[in-house]
Parts: C-alpha cells; structure tokens; sequence
C-alpha cells in the first residue's frame, strides 16, 4: 500500500491508516527529517524481527525509537541533566542520542551495552505516528540512496516491498542521515557526522 502524502500537512487520514497497521505489528515507511525511516511499534515483537531481518541486522546492531518528546523519551532512556540539555537543545532535528536504556527498552533492541538511540524528528509526519500510537517507533534507515536514485523514483524501492505501507513525500529536501552522539558519564563522543550543526552538542 502506498500513499504520496504532503512533507508538511500530511492527510489524517492516511497517518491513521498508517497507526492501525503499526499497532496490528505490521512495518510503515516514512519521511522524517532526515531520510526516510522504516518503523514498528516498540511493543510488536514480531515486528522488531522482521525489520532486523529486511535490514540484515542483528539485536546487537543499533535501532533508534522515535519519540515525540523527551518527556516520552526518558521513560526509555536515562536522562540526566546534562543529557538533558543537550536533548532540549537538539531536538526536534537531525540528530540521533545514543543513552543508557531503561527496563522498559524491550531485550530486543539492545545488545550487551544496553543503549538505545532517541530521536525526535522534526516532522509533521513522525509526530503524528508517535503521538497516534501513543508510544515510539523503533526507527531505522530505509533510504540510503543517493539523491539521484531519489530523482529516478526508486529511493526505496529496495525496502518499499518489504513493509505494508509507504508514505511517500517524494523527494526529502535535504537527505542526510542524522548525527549520532554518544553520552556517557556526561562526555558526548560523535560517532557519525550527518544532518544539524554539531555544535549544538557542546554549547
């Protein structure tokens, strides 16, 4: 199933399209701020398989959660102060927050290290996911083309058959995938330079 939805007003209706089939544990792909994402709900455990599987990962490889805010964030995450900050200052945007998860994490997502990566898009579209579930999507790239393959209108073809529904913008703006950072005993450590000013980290 597919959808070409607005990058700013996306139709409702499709968006709860899109929420009653994450909630069934089926996998929707979308637009974030960055590139576009291929999500499940966090609780949908067979769900969290099958995507590992499309993305030939591993349970030890990182997924991040969407999150509407950092309030929601931090019931799966440790928060601290001065994650805190850096999260407020950050977010909505182009970055990925890698912190020690919380018991509600389910197993699935984490490896021997027990971190998860927060994100808090800066888009319409992923807001409206989250905010209908009630709850974050596991979030993990589906685009990783070149904005040519964006141009010839096969971005993510190699991922669109493998999840139950599209919701296509066309072509994203600017698509970089986010900056990770790390946050550990209050040093943050850069692991991939991509979208938003790294600065921001560090003010």
């Amino acid at each position: 199933m597919r959808h070409d939805i607005h990058i700013l007003n996306p139709n409702a209706r499709y968006i709860n399209q899109a929420i009653d089939l994450l909630e069934k544990g089926n996998l929707v792909l979308y637009p974030t701020d960055t590139v576009y994402g291929m999500g499940c709900s966090i609780y949908q455990k067979k769900a969290l398989e099958r995507l590992y599987r499309i993305k030939g990962k591993s349970p030890s490889d990182p997924m991040s959660l969407i999150c509407d805010s950092i309030q929601q964030a931090a019931g799966f995450a440790k928060i601290n102060n001065f994650a805190f900050k850096i999260l407020k200052r950050c977010m909505p945007g182009p970055f990925t927050i890698i912190l020690e998860a919380t018991r509600e994490t389910p197993k699935l997502l984490l490896g021997k290290k027990r971190e998860i990566g927060i994100r808090i898009p800066d888009s319409n579209t992923c807001r409206m996911l989250v905010e209908g579930l009630g709850h974050p999507l596991v979030n993990s790239s589906a685009s990783n083309e070149t904005l040519e393959d964006q141009l010839d209108g096969d971005f993510s073809m190699d991922y669109a058959n493998g999840v139950d529904m599209v919701l296509d913008a066309g072509i994203l703006a600017d698509p970089i995938e986010s900056t990770v950072a790390k946050i550990t005993n209050n040093d943050i450590e850069i692991l991939r330079e991509g979208g938003g000013n790294p600065e921001l980290l560090y003010l």
